[in-house]
């Protein structure tokens, strides 16, 4: 797409969430939805509709690729978001892991359901649909117990050939980019115009900020070079990244995510967005960073306060000429009994 579309949203001040959750929460039969193509379209249509946004997003929804590894791998069904590697997996698995994503062995219901929503999107709306995917490196810390240790020593010059951890750590992401790639291909070819990428597991507590200070690649080789794939996939289709990161970031990690070029760029409510515009090309909005994570108790943030810490985003990134929509800083999700105070805080988001 023409990345002007997005700076012309900003120009324009839209403000939106990322609401679908919300909204799916609303029907009786919820549970059922996320499994059925048409209804789950129809919830991202009437969620772009209610919040006033030409961006129809799916859910946020980060255990649906990792399901589909696990049915790959043979996991049980009811260990499919708890499974993780005891040890490396061999070269014979991760073949086979590859293979079975290019000949779409036990594609899930969820992959199926999205991707039918995405279609139903295209071509029952003039609203420009949005796919979902988890990002690789977040897919990674999933996969093991405690992926800290070997990303730190990789990062210290440990290779996958010196310690078994390491190795892990790479067949693990060589896994999961393959499954990710072709789950937004799927994406991609039912019409998808972007594709939100969410990797908030690419942060300070997964990666040493000092090693990165201290000058060492992890973060290029482990985030910024599997993203750059998905990227150059998007280029292919014409498609736009929508990349998504809250996890506590240094500087250093978000001037990175400049190499690939997203023409949106959502962080977490760490963040001072009107301070990072000094570091993001202008070509990308950012997008943000209103802490959703607490609307649903007045007791960590007020309806007021909302409307006054969405005054000072709006005035402050004025003040630096960057594009900007103000949002949510990830998904909004509805809270059993708090839904109504929630919805209450997003309309006041949204009348600033």
């Amino acid at each position: 797409m023409n990345r002007s579309f997005y700076i012309d949203l900003a120009e324009k001040g839209l403000k939106m969430p990322i609401g679908t959750d919300l909204i799916l929460c609303e029907k009786p039969n919820h549970t059922q939805i996320p499994y059925n193509g048409k209804l789950l379209g129809e919830v991202m249509v009437e969620a772009a509709q209610r919040f006033k946004t030409p961006l129809a997003f799916p859910l946020m929804d980060l255990k649906v690729e990792k399901t589909w590894l696990a049915a790959l791998l043979g996991i049980p069904k009811e260990n499919a978001l708890t499974f993780q590697f005891d040890e490396n997996p061999s070269l014979e698995t991760l073949d086979k892991v590859k293979q079975g994503v290019e000949e779409n062995k036990f594609i899930t219901e969820r992959i199926i359901a999205n991707c039918e929503a995405i279609k139903y999107v295209a071509q029952n709306s003039d609203l420009i649909p949005v796919g979902m995917s988890i990002g690789p490196f977040s897919m990674m810390t999933t996969l093991l117990k405690d992926p800290i240790i070997p990303v730190y020593m990789a990062a210290s010059g440990m290779t996958a050939s010196d310690d078994p951890d390491v190795a892990t750590v790479e067949t693990a992401l060589e896994m999961s980019m393959a499954i990710i790639l072709k789950s937004i291909k799927m994406q991609l070819e039912v019409g998808a115009k972007g594709i939100c990428v969410c990797e908030p597991a690419a942060n300070n507590v997964y990666i040493s900020p000092n090693q990165v200070e201290e000058g060492s690649d992890i973060f290029d080789r482990y985030v910024i070079s599997y993203n750059k794939k998905i990227r150059k996939l998007l280029a292919d289709y014409d498609a736009d990244l929508i990349f998504h990161d809250c996890g506590e970031l240094i500087d250093k990690m978000l001037i990175k995510f400049n190499e690939l070029d997203p023409a949106i760029l959502s962080l977490g409510c760490s963040r001072k967005l009107w301070e990072d515009a000094k570091l993001i090309q202008k070509t990308t909005v950012l997008f943000g960073n209103l802490p959703t994570k607490k609307f649903y108790s007045d007791k960590d943030i007020t309806k007021e306060q909302v409307r006054e810490m969405s005054i000072q985003l709006v005035n402050n990134m004025k003040k630096t000429g960057h594009p900007f929509i103000l949002a949510s800083e990830c998904d909004v999700l509805s809270v059993p009994g708090a839904t109504p105070t929630i919805i209450e805080k997003v309309n006041a988001m949204l009348s600033v």
